[in-house]
């Protein structure tokens, strides 16, 4: 063992820590050169074999070079360490200056929303919103709103039965011969006079059923919205001003209106409102003056009170205010159509 010998094992470890290219290079190396099996650790183990004088200065100098390596090798490591943080940082640099990633958000269905839209509008003109079942008694559906047991809407053409009883002994104790999905919303009349005392206003938002084959225009499942409103001194005066008020805020102040004569069993005179849409007119709702024996089944004297009311086609208003042609689109749960509007 020579102090030349140490020289050039420091020389070649010092080269070894410094040339490592990472950080487990440099583990590498420094297992190598300092470790238990290091050349610099078999000299320490020959020391035991030399002279005292000849121990102590050649151990003090591997002793030097073990501290000088080790001094390399902590500061090679601070150099990966801060080149390797530099590249992590860099990678995962933000820059504050974009916009923000911001998360898709979905928004109501088009017949929500304009069912909301429409509620804002009756809320606003001073009608309670209230909801009644969708499977009715025809007593409530039919009887009750002066609908002649023969009327072609009470065939099975047109309603939806859940339970129809035949006989007269099956009669229920209301009138009732049978339970069916709602064909409109119009029950809700019956069962809001029979709860409540003049005056009286109030709309009723909610599904109803037909026995409709489904088309561009025809659904056997739709929305509507029902106004009733029953006062002393009400006129058809009054039944227009109101529905020319709520068309116009869902459509537009300049959408073109007209009434047409009509006739329903619950309402006399009833008329329908149309509107001029898209170059041509388009049916949005019938109505018309609730009649006497409505009235009287709701338990109101028709004598002292008069009324008006209305049906509106929620998903036909929707159709107009979002341009959407075929009905159908609102049921078939395509993404790619829901997410255009």
């Amino acid at each position: 063992m020579s102090a030349e010998e140490i020289d050039r094992i420091r020389d070649e470890a010092l080269a070894a820590l410094r040339a490592a290219a990472t950080l487990e290079e440099l583990d590498e190396a420094r297992t190598r050169r300092l470790g238990k099996r290091s050349a610099l650790a078999e000299l320490q183990r020959t020391l035991g074999g030399l002279e005292p004088d000849a121990r102590r200065e050649l151990g003090a100098a591997i002793n030097a070079v073990r501290g000088e390596l080790a001094e390399a090798e902590a500061a090679r490591r601070r150099e990966l360490e801060e080149e390797r943080d530099r590249v992590v940082l860099a990678a995962e640099a933000v820059d504050v200056t974009l916009p923000p990633r911001r998360p898709a958000t979905g928004h109501l269905h088009p017949v929500a929303e304009t069912m909301e839209a429409m509620l804002d509008v009756l809320t606003g003109l001073g009608y309670a919103v209230v909801e009644g079942p969708e499977v009715e008694t025809d007593w409530h559906n039919f009887d009750a709103l002066n609908t002649p047991p023969d009327h072609p809407a009470r065939s099975l053409n047109d309603t939806i039965y859940v339970h129809r009883l035949d006989g007269v002994e099956a009669v229920a104790d209301d009138g009732s011969t049978g339970v069916l999905l709602r064909t409109q919303t119009s029950p809700m009349q019956i069962r809001a006079m029979l709860a409540s005392e003049p005056p009286l206003y109030v709309a009723v938002p909610g599904r109803v059923y037909r026995s409709d084959t489904p088309d561009a225009t025809h659904l056997p499942m739709f929305h509507q919205i029902e106004g009733l409103a029953v006062d002393t001194d009400l006129s058809f005066a009054d039944l227009k001003g109101s529905l020319e008020v709520a068309a116009r805020a869902l459509l537009g102040d300049d959408v073109a209106l007209r009434f047409r004569p009509h006739f329903f069993p619950f309402t006399e005179p009833s008329c329908e409102l149309d509107a001029w849409y898209g170059g041509r007119w388009i049916e949005l709702l019938g109505a018309g003056m609730v009649h006497p024996n409505v009235l009287a089944a709701g338990g109101y004297d028709p004598e002292e009170v008069q009324g008006f009311a209305w049906g509106m086609g929620v998903d036909r208003m929707a159709m107009l205010r979002h341009d959407i042609a075929d009905l159908r689109l609102f049921v078939e749960n395509d993404l790619r159509f829901l997410s255009s509007l």
